[in-house]
């Protein structure tokens, strides 16, 4: 091409300046080529996904980043004729075309992971860390091969001497490798997903997971704060993950209270007779009476009995899981009585009226049964018996 526009010139009478003349006329016409071609491909392009989806979307963007592919194409062609007088012409348009290819190969993960976020799939098991790996791992070694391109080697030397240096990039890296480790376990096993609800004492995040890559897991907390983790303190220390709750559509109540044991005593029969009239204990005495029991009851026995039956005939407690009403150990502060059982509700602003409700019933109920809680003496306890 230089060659042909150089006789065209001289021809015409200007042999003094045919050489630079030939060399703007080249530029120019590299650079309009280039311009006309990415606009052609990406004109084409753009009729095609019009009316793109998500997913069309990241295919134009990608054809968008291919499209450069004509800048090296286009000097490649107009060059010719010059990389034998200049040769580092032709360093740079080797150089151009691996800047080019890598920016295509990067468009080609990102369009990948652009795709892949559109499916279901992608929530359980989200694979920006491995793309983030790809995308290291591409760079490194187009890195490589531009720097072998500048120095005239082969990149197979480069890549040879990267092996000598793997202890010192160790060391340096160690923190980037331990996060990438991580990020691999965390997505492969599932450990944590996009959307789950975990809690991390140790960092103070209590929400949840709206990003996990290669090296972080990003945690959006209840109090609209943003918390990054990196991933592999989720491997060395311990997190709560309320994935499995939430899977079952049912969240524990597990919570004690305190009877004061001044209070326990056996029940005498006008308090049998009182508690007897009492809908939820019928089915308890009657099983008792069927059992052939003849001992005597308390009357924290019967409270207990009480609140199984109330927990039993309560429509927000999910009735094929654990339920239990049941006595610890005895201490300082009375006899402890814990409820474990499991709400119909997993979301707290659902959840905690339903725990409330249930112990604002026992605290109300508690002395229908002769009993009270268990309280320290305040100072108005201590006043009066002052006074």
């Amino acid at each position: 091409m230089y060659n042909y526009i150089s006789e065209i010139l001289r021809n015409a009478g200007f042999e003094d300046f045919s050489s630079l003349i030939a060399y703007g006329v080249l530029l120019v016409m590299g650079v309009l080529a280039c311009f006309l071609l990415r606009a052609v491909i990406r004109f084409f392009a753009g009729r095609v996904l019009k009316r793109a989806t998500q997913r069309e979307a990241a295919l134009y963007i990608l054809v968008k980043r291919a499209s450069n592919i004509v800048i090296p194409v286009v000097f490649i062609v107009l060059a010719r004729d010059l990389t034998g007088r200049y040769p580092f012409l032709g360093v740079l348009v080797d150089v151009a075309s691996a800047l080019v290819v890598l920016f295509i190969v990067f468009s080609c993960i990102k369009s990948v992971g652009a795709i892949y976020d559109n499916y279901e799939v992608s929530k359980t098991f989200p694979i920006h860390g491995i793309l983030q790996v790809v995308m290291a791992a591409t760079g490194i070694i187009g890195g490589i091969v531009i720097v072998a391109i500048l120095i005239g080697q082969s990149p197979m030397v480069m890549l040879g001497s990267l092996g000598a240096m793997t202890a010192i990039l160790t060391l340096i890296f160690k923190d980037a490798i331990l996060g990438f480790m991580a990020g691999i376990l965390l997505t492969t096993n599932k450990m944590i997903i996009i959307g789950d609800w975990i809690e991390v004492p140790n960092h103070n995040a209590n929400g949840i997971v709206t990003d996990l890559t290669m090296t972080t897991v990003t945690v959006e907390n209840f109090d609209k704060t943003i918390t990054s983790i990196p991933a592999y303190s989720l491997i060395s220390d311990s997190f709560i993950n309320w994935r499995g709750m939430i899977a079952t559509g049912a969240r524990r109540i597990k919570r004690p209270f305190h009877i004061d044991s001044a209070m326990v005593r056996t029940c005498t029969g006008d308090m049998l007779e009182r508690y007897k009239k009492m809908p939820l204990l019928k089915g308890h005495f009657t099983s008792m009476d069927e059992a052939g029991f003849d001992g005597q009851f308390t009357n924290l026995g019967v409270f207990r009995a009480y609140i199984t039956a109330y927990l039993r005939s309560h429509p927000q407690i999910q009735q094929d899981m654990t339920l239990v009403v049941r006595q610890l150990d005895p201490g300082a502060t009375g006899i402890p009585m814990e409820v474990i059982a499991f709400a119909k509700a997993t979301a707290m602003m659902d959840f905690e009226p339903i725990q409330a409700d249930i112990f604002d019933h026992i605290y109300a109920v508690i002395s229908e049964f002769d009993l009270r809680l268990y309280q320290n003496p305040s100072g108005n306890d201590l006043r009066e018996i002052r006074v």
